[in-house]
């Protein structure tokens, strides 16, 4: 495509390293082409991409939640037991994690571009890896710590460098669906986590190892194995994705382009806009009023989540079931989740309404912790109706985060203002899961029920937060709802 210089701003091919040269120049001039081609290149451009990038990042987030989140199968297994780990030792263990997991998620953001997405985060994944199989040698409790230390190090920066560099493949329109697809992988990984589990405890006494210590071995090394597998087929940008012919990848550009999701050249000043780390960009995400907005929100989600995601199989077995049963048990609701959070995202990507999701969502959490509540604070407590709660309580936990995701990414521009704000929302969301660590800490059904009236208000805060967001949002003009 030729260049047009009658236009005051074209937008250059991205690269992660800047020196490297661009491979051509396109104009912002709308399309011409009334055939409709462009369009259908441009739908077999994004399903070429779905098809070889989604599913690699999907995975790698699948192996991060499971290896996280394992814990918890691994507590029911034993862990806490043979380790002669107390509530509160396990709840400091939980929040070693999440320290280093907070401090590296801007930094990470920002360097994602310099050293490449195809290099840093298939370099987290088996980093990892490692750390968690380590974990799975581990025979005593500070052995414990040091493994959830780096795991938190090593994997900090991954969900707001796989949102950012998704956001730099897909248009507006086009991201949440993505970024749920991929998150969605949570509920799968919560799933499949306890299903996996059941059948590795079953390993107990193999190699004098018990059957926890599998856990941690066997998911650690697929994780691993998965990480030096990502070196070579994730692409580095949409210019590197090896099935888009020449002309795929020029629409791809020009539509991203059109969404200010790349840099620009401005000619009257003869410099990039939006391609470079600046401490003005960087500063511009935090006066932004929305940001701030979806970060509380994130906060709220980021609790109820992480509490899920490492305390699931004890609320379940709180309930009277035998651990092996609340390993099985815990599955339902996770695929209740996947379902809702796929057909949500589609209809708001096909609507443009993230705001409208994240409350309705939030509605459906607030119904779930009441009747949680309400059931265990009867007379006569009936725990088939605690256990039916957590099929409103997960859908609505769940399904929030790729439309908040989506929505900060959305409107927020341009690369590195993007960079930090998504980054302060996963900071928000794992400040969150420290507080989770806390007030989900007591196994007994009394503790989870103060968990719950304070994820009850946290559900109410995030429909507040998103309430307020979308005032700010349409009163400005211009930004998607």
């Amino acid at each position: 495509m030729s260049e047009n210089h009658s236009q005051s701003t074209v937008c250059k091919q991205t690269h992660f390293v800047d020196d490297q040269p661009p491979l051509h120049t396109l104009s912002f001039a709308p399309s011409t082409d009334t055939s409709g081609k462009r369009q259908r290149d441009l739908e077999v451009a994004w399903r070429k991409m779905d098809c070889t990038v989604l599913p690699v990042v999907t995975v790698i987030f699948f192996l991060s939640f499971l290896d996280k989140g394992n814990i918890g199968n691994a507590r029911i297994a034993g862990l806490q037991h043979e380790l002669g780990m107390s509530d509160y030792q396990y709840t400091i263990a939980l929040t070693v994690t999440f320290i280093p997991y907070i401090l590296v998620e801007l930094p990470s953001n920002l360097w994602l571009r310099r050293i490449g997405p195809n290099v840093l985060l298939p370099a987290m994944t088996t980093l990892w890896g490692i750390a968690v199989v380590l974990q799975g040698l581990v025979t005593s409790y500070s052995g414990l710590i040091a493994c959830r230390f780096f795991i938190g190090l090593f994997e900090g920066g991954l969900l707001p460098g796989i949102t950012l560099y998704l956001s730099s493949f897909y248009p507006k329109q086009k991201l949440q669906l993505r970024i749920s697809l991929f998150f969605v992988s949570t509920t799968l990984a919560g799933a499949f986590s306890g299903l996996l589990a059941s059948a590795i405890v079953h390993m107990d006494g193999v190699g004098h190892k018990p059957g926890w210590a599998w856990i941690f071995i066997l998911e650690g090394l697929f994780t691993v194995l998965f990480g030096l597998l990502s070196f070579f087929v994730l692409p580095r940008t949409h210019a590197h994705v090896a099935f888009l012919t020449p002309v795929e990848k020029a629409y791809v550009e020009d539509a991203l382009c059109e969404d200010e999701l790349l840099p620009t050249f401005d000619h009257s000043s003869k410099e990039m806009q939006g391609g470079r780390v600046t401490r003005n960009d960087v500063w511009k995400a935090m006066r932004m009023v929305h940001v701030w907005l979806c970060v509380g929100a994130g906060f709220f989600n980021g609790a109820t989540l992480s509490g899920l995601a490492y305390f699931l199989p004890s609320i379940v077995a709180s309930l009277g079931y035998t651990s092996n049963e609340a390993q099985l048990m815990s599955v339902p609701p996770f695929a209740a989740s996947f379902v809702l959070s796929i057909a949500s995202s589609y209809l708001s990507d096909k609507y443009h309404k993230r705001g409208l999701t994240i409350i309705l969502f939030a509605l459906l959490g607030t119904s779930g912790f009441s009747l949680f509540l309400a059931s265990s604070m009867a007379n006569h407590p009936h725990s088939r109706y605690e256990y039916a709660s957590l099929f409103l309580i997960l859908p609505g936990t769940y399904s929030i985060a790729p439309p908040l995701a989506a929505w900060i990414s959305n409107n927020t521009s341009p690369y590195t203002t993007r960079a930090t704000a998504i980054a302060l929302l996963t900071v928000s969301t794992n400040c969150g899961g420290v507080l989770a660590t806390w007030v989900l800490g007591d196994v007994s059904s009394r503790g989870y029920r103060v968990g719950a009236w304070v994820f009850l208000g946290f559900q109410v805060g995030i429909v507040g937060c998103a309430g307020v967001c979308w005032g700010v949002l349409r009163r400005g003009g211009g930004y998607v709802l």
